[in-house]
């Protein structure tokens, strides 16, 4: 890939992903075999206006040996040095930027339950942290092929093939291949964005029901406060940044205890490395209460029982079966870029972010309204091309918002 084009990418990443602000600190996370992307994206980083860039690297392998050979204890311990980072980020607010191309079967052989264990360990000393900078702070996660993950996408070919495709693949759907015009194809994707998001918020949605004859049958319930939001997002302290690129999206968080029936995934799950495939999660009085799968059931049953919100859904989210993405007629075995080709749910955390007025809410407040809370934020693909989607209003009316796999209605 030429150098100018990645270039780019790294310069949309750091000026409308993160959106650096003049003096801010930067912590980019990646794995180790992206040293030549990473210090395009530190310079840039720098040229943007930051005032300090630090990189966090990360190997799948080192993982995989840590939990093999550390006992619970360690691998659930903060250490000091750890939290006084901790809190050093809730005071500074530095912009995170991560890059993913981890292997999705990069972790496969690892002991699921021993890690699980040590996160929920170690969750309990972060998350008063992560709560203080919830909704305070830039952040964007971006993709970079790796040589495994691109392989795993393209295995007919070699392996700098596999690399080259895949960065075509991800460069296009990120709207950032050569000769466009980033920054332009971003802002009017997000005018469409926020347009279908006015849409669905002026309906007054109280329920969704979801049909497709995969056997999906589903329902489930809307906080009356929240807001359907899409593509760019605004800190408390009124700096618009782009979180995820790509993202064709329109998502909102449900109303914890809401939801009854069944849903199908429409494309494989990667989460912690390992692949889950052709499942079903059944719901009851908002909660995961079955769940099969042909592939990956222990992990998707540790998945859900990994804190007492993990079995309740924290966001629907709403995406065409056109989307750009799917169209490109590839599987991406990477949350990132599959729950952007279709319909998602996701098991664990709530956006708060998507309540109306949060910045003047607490965060008890939130909860109490619905919005849910966990250790994880898991999304898994429903949409199918035959997907329907009724929104059952406040008011008494029944609107169509989907039709065959895409939306009901234009903006």
């Amino acid at each position: 890939m030429k150098k100018s084009v990645l270039r780019n990418y790294a310069r949309l990443i750091a000026v409308e992903g993160g959106r650096i602000q003049k003096g801010q600190n930067v912590i980019i996370v990646s794995e180790i075999d992206q040293g030549d992307f990473v210090t395009m994206l530190v310079d840039e980083c720098y040229k943007a206006g930051a005032r300090s860039v630090r990189v966090e690297w990360q190997h799948q392998a080192l993982e995989k040996l840590h939990v093999r050979h550390q006992s619970v204890k360690t691998l659930g311990t903060v250490e000091k040095w750890e939290e006084e980072k901790l809190r050093w980020q809730t005071e500074d607010l530095p912009v995170r930027i991560y890059l993913d191309s981890e292997d999705p079967d990069g972790l496969k052989g690892m002991n699921q339950a021993k890690a699980a264990k040590g996160r929920q360990a170690r969750y309990k000393i972060v998350k008063p942290y992560r709560d203080q900078m919830e909704g305070r702070y830039q952040w964007c996660i971006a993709a970079v092929p790796g040589a495994a993950w691109a392989k795993k996408v393209f295995p007919h070919l070699s392996k700098h093939q596999a690399v080259e495709a895949l960065w075509e693949a991800i460069l296009s759907t990120c709207r950032a291949s050569e000769g466009m015009d980033a920054v332009a194809e971003w802002d009017a994707h997000n005018r469409e964005l926020k347009a279908r998001c006015a849409y669905l918020n002026h309906l007054g949605i109280e329920t969704l029901e979801y049909h497709a004859s995969n056997g999906t049958d589903f329902t489930v319930g809307m906080i009356e406060e929240a807001r359907f939001c899409g593509g760019a997002e605004d800190t408390i302290g009124g700096v618009t940044f782009n979180p995820n690129m790509p993202t064709e999206e329109c998502f909102i968080s449900p109303k914890r205890g809401v939801a009854e029936g069944i849903v199908y995934s429409s494309k494989p799950l990667s989460w912690q490395g390992e692949l889950i495939e052709n499942f079903s999660v059944r719901f009851h009085e908002g909660k995961a209460v079955e769940v099969k799968a042909e592939k990956g059931q222990a992990l998707l049953e540790k998945m859900i029982s990994m804190d007492e919100g993990a079995s309740y859904l924290g966001e629907c989210a709403l995406v065409p079966w056109s989307s750009p993405i799917n169209q490109t007629g590839l599987l991406f075995y990477n949350t990132l870029f599959d729950e952007n080709a279709c319909c998602h749910l996701a098991l664990g955390m709530g956006f708060i972010d998507t309540i109306e007025g949060y910045a003047d809410r607490t965060l008890d407040q939130m909860r109490e309204m619905g919005v849910n809370d966990s250790m994880i934020h898991v999304d898994f693909m429903i949409g199918t091309e035959d997907l329907t989607i009724t929104a059952h209003c406040r008011d008494g009316r029944t609107v169509p918002v989907f039709e065959n796999g895409t939306w009901a209605f234009e903006v």
